[in-house]
Formats: structure tokens, C-alpha cells, sequence
């Protein structure tokens, strides 16, 4: 590490095989390799409607964004996202980047902190270990390299990370269709314990009492909510900054090309064999594993595998939380001494001071992300692992997508707006998440509020703040004169 490029950005002299892959690492995380797995388990076929949803947040986002994104950045020189908004929306009064800033300093502990409690159920599904001791050797095992290496420790720890996390991916439901006899026998399988798991509507629907009664699955308006808040979670790849930071350090566009085959690939593989691990285990394990979904993984690969093998699983689910905690906290880092203290208070800052400074805080944030981790063990430790890490990947994306596809298409797109745009994102997340379903109880709109939950944050909240970006620069004139060149840098990114 020479200079603050180096800690945030790599250089910006990645190829793209490391930026394809560390992208995609970062991209996941637990909910992958827990989450999707016990949807998979818990869903049937309906999990694949994530699966969908991927593909179209990690194509889309390859195949239209990266390459404009990537040359406005070389050309205002960013190496951060708010930099690349301040200078994208002539935004002279830093009011932007403190926002984005601010929004990354909430959420990314929260997101963090999720990935905290991932590992220490990791730790106890697969070796019976205590779930708080197992968070601990995680979080250590993370600080070790994230507060010296900076980015680029961070990318080439995810090579190898994410080399681990696709092959366990497609290997074991291999190994489980072989273990109960073929495709036709899983199929047999599934149907004998309920049918609907068979279908893309998904299984039957809880009762009162708790239990899924497979006779109600079917085509209705709650199944068509829960596959429209399954597969908009692929929203979060059109903006996120964990993500867009890796398209900054690349050496240059031509990488794009091969990148985006290599992250549409590895998407494919990886997530359909989360959801086929999932599914194999039911046919194999249901009464076993009951009502905890999310340890598929654990009960499939000790029971399926011999012990060393099953020691890389243990492996790979730690690789896929750390591929995600040490992006999370090089980005919040760089939102609090870049974004935050170098440009908008000490601008004179020599850079082997903010470099030390990025290393204390990424320290201080580690620990605060480590104390959320803990809290959740102790007072969430029955939710699913999946919504918990949904619910801060669902913040940050909210906050930044609508912005993000916006200021790469659309010239009259004004800094008012976008600042607006963000905080309706960030605050909308907070209100469908836990204002709306006791406003909605209230009024005795049962039926409201459980379509909202089937549907989940993320997509109201992102409509939200697209829509309120486009009102906002419509009617913000003064914005929009102020927005000189912006126009030809857009197309000059388009040719």
C-alpha cells in the first residue's frame, strides 16, 4: 500500500478475473451459502426466482452500467462512489457525499454485523461450537488482514474465496442426486412430502398454528408478491457501492467483456446450486433438519462427505462471510476518512496520514459491526439468516440504485434530486420495515400487511426513491442549469 488509491481502490489496476470474482464474493455472502440454501430447503422451486433475480441484477448491471460508470470515473478521477456522485452532480457544497457517506456509516455496521451472527451459526450448525465464540474467531480472523491490506488484500482474498464458494456450490448437490439415486428419485421425493415444492408458485402457506399446509399452494396475489420480493433482491447489483468500488479498480474497460461472462457464469452456477443443495436435502434429510432450514448445508455435507471434506465446507461458508465483512468495512472506511474528514474538513491530509487514520477506523467500525453481530445472536437468534442480511444489503441499495442507474442515463438528473432520492431510499427501507406493518394493524389491514412482508423492503422502497429522483429534477430548474457539461460527459461515456 503506497497511497489512499491503493487502500481503496487497488491502484485501479485490477484485471477482471479479480474483479469479476471479488464482486460477485462480495455480492453474496452468508445468505448464499445459509440463506439461499435453507429457501431452497424451506421454497422448493420457488427459490429460484432469486436465482432470476441475480441474473438479472449482475447482468444488468455488467451489461449496462459498468462501462459508462467506468469511464466517468477515470475521467473525474474517482476512487469512491460519493466522489464520483459529487463530481457526476457538480456538487460544490459536499452535502452528496455526506449523505451517501452517512447512509454507508449506517448500514454497512448493520450489514456487517449480520454477517457477525452468520459465522457464529456457522460455527454451531457445522462443529456444535458456541454460536459467540464462533463469531469471535471469525471477526478475528478478518481483522488480521482487512486492516493492513486495505482493497487489494480484500480482492485477492475473494479469488480464492469465491473459487471456494462456486465449486462447494456445484459439487455437493452432485454428490447428494448420486447418494438417494438420480434426478427421478429427488423429484419422487419432493412430490411425497408436498407437490407445490415442484412448482415456481412455491409450497402451501403457514396456519395459524405455524404449519405449512401443502394443499394452499397456488397462483394467488400472496404468491405473486413473494416472487416479486424474491427476485427484485437482484436490484442491489444496479448500484450498491460494495459492488461499483470494483468496477473503479479496474485497469481499464477491457475487462468488461470477460468480466461479465465470468460473473453471469459464476452467478448461474453458484446460486442454482445453492437452491439444488437445499432441495436435495429435503429429499434426504426432511425430518432431520425440521423446521431449521439454514442448516442444510451443515447436516448434507457431514452427512454426505468425508470429514476433511466437510471441514472446506465449514470453510467456505467462513469465506463467503469474509469475503463480505472486509469489503463492507474497506467501504465504510472510505466513506468516514475520504468522503468524510480528507474532503470536506482536511483537505491537506498527506495520504500516509489518511491511510493510518482508514486503519484505526477500520478498526473502531469492525468492532461496532462485531457488537451488532452480537446483539443479534442474542436477542434474533431464531430469524433466518437470510432476511437479517437482506434487510442491510436492502439499505444500502435503496439508498444508492436509484441514483446510481439514474446519474449514468439521464443528463437532467440534478444533485437536489439525488440527494433527496437517497434519504427517501434510506428512510423508506426503515418505514415498510418497521413502521408500515403497525400502521397497517392499526387500521385492521391484515391483508395489506401481509402482502407488504411477502413483498419485503426493498422494491417499495426502491420505486420510492426512483420516482421521487425523477419529481425532484423535474421540478428543480435551478439544479439543472447548474449541470454544465454533464450532458457530454454522459455521452461521451455512451460512445
Amino acid at each position: 500500500m503506497h497511497d489512499i488509491k491503493d487502500y481503496f481502490a487497488g491502484g485501479k489496476k485490477l484485471g477482471f478475473l479479480a474483479v469479476s470474482f471479488s464482486a460477485r464474493a462480495t455480492g453474496e455472502s452468508a445468505w448464499l451459502l445459509l440463506g439461499l440454501t435453507g429457501m431452497g430447503f424451506a421454497l422448493g422451486a420457488q427459490a429460484f426466482w432469486v436465482v432470476l433475480g441475480e441474473i438479472i441484477g449482475v447482468g444488468g448491471a455488467w451489461l449496462f452500467m459498468s462501462r459508462r460508470f467506468k469511464r466517468l470515473t477515470d475521467q473525474y478521477d474517482s476512487i469512491t462512489v460519493p466522489d464520483y456522485l459529487e463530481s457526476r452532480f457538480r456538487d460544490k457544497s459536499h452535502q452528496l457525499r455526506l449523505i451517501a457517506a452517512g447512509s454507508l456509516l449506517l448500514f454497512v455496521p448493520i450489514y456487517a454485523g449480520s454477517q457477525v451472527h452468520a459465522s457464529g451459526g456457522a460455527f454451531f450448525d457445522f462443529l456444535g461450537l458456541n454460536p459467540y465464540i464462533g463469531a469471535t474467531i471469525g471477526f478475528a480472523i478478518v481483522l488480521i488482514y482487512i486492516t493492513q491490506g486495505g482493497f487489494t488484500a480484500v480482492v485477492w482474498s475473494d479469488i480464492f474465496q469465491g473459487s471456494l464458494m462456486v465449486l462447494g456450490l456445484v459439487i455437493l448437490p452432485i454428490v447428494a442426486m448420486l447418494e438417494i439415486g438420480g434426478v427421478t428419485n429427488v423429484i419422487e421425493s419432493i412430490r411425497a412430502i408436498d407437490p407445490h415444492l415442484l412448482s415456481l408458485h412455491g409450497p402451501g402457506q403457514e396456519n395459524a398454528a405455524g404449519i405449512i399446509e401443502p394443499s394452499t399452494g397456488s397462483w394467488n396475489t400472496a404468491t405473486i408478491f413473494t416472487i416479486a420480493g424474491l427476485t427484485a433482491i437482484g436490484i442491489g447489483f444496479w448500484g450498491s457501492p460494495q459492488i461499483f468500488v470494483r468496477y473503479i479498480s479496474m485497469k481499464s474497460e477491457k475487462s468488461i467483456a470477460p468480466g461479465t461472462v465470468t460473473a453471469i457464469i459464476w452467478t448461474l452456477l453458484a446460486d442454482s446450486g445453492a437452491v439444488l443443495i437445499g432441495i436435495t436435502g429435503r429429499a434426504l434429510f426432511s425430518k432431520e433438519i425440521g423446521l431449521d432450514s439454514e442448516a442444510v448445508l451443515p447436516v448434507l455435507s457431514e452427512a454426505l462427505l468425508p470429514a476433511f471434506f466437510a471441514g472446506v465446507y465449514i470453510a467456505m461458508v467462513l469465506s463467503a462471510i469474509m469475503s463480505t465483512i472486509d469489503s463492507l468495512l474497506v467501504l465504510a472506511s472510505s466513506a468516514a476518512v475520504r468522503d468524510y474528514w480528507q474532503k470536506t474538513k482536511h483537505p491537506e491530509m498527506s495520504d500516509k496520514q489518511l491511510m493510518s487514520m482508514s486503519r484505526v477506523l477500520t478498526l473502531i467500525l469492525a468492532f461496532i459491526a462485531f457488537g451488532i453481530g452480537m446483539t443479534l445472536l442474542m436477542f434474533e437468534g431464531n430469524t433466518k439468516i437470510f432476511w437479517i442480511i437482506i434487510f442491510g444489503w436492502s439499505g444500502i441499495a435503496a439508498t444508492f440504485c436509484p441514483t446510481m442507474i439514474l446519474s449514468l442515463y439521464w443528463s437532467r438528473f440534478t444533485a437536489n434530486a439525488a440527494k433527496c432520492s437517497m434519504l427517501a431510499g434510506l428512510l423508506s427501507v426503515l418505514f415498510f420495515k418497521f413502521a408500515a406493518p403497525k400502521i397497517l394493524s392499526a387500521l385492521d389491514m391484515d391483508t395489506f400487511s401481509k402482502y407488504l412482508g411477502s413483498l419485503d423492503v426493498l422494491l417499495p422502497s426502491f420505486i420510492v426513491g426512483f420516482a421521487t429522483a425523477i419529481i425532484v429534477s423535474l421540478l428543480d430548474k435551478k439544479g439543472q442549469a447548474n449541470l454544465t457539461g454533464v450532458k457530454e460527459d454522459l455521452q461521451k461515456a455512451a460512445a
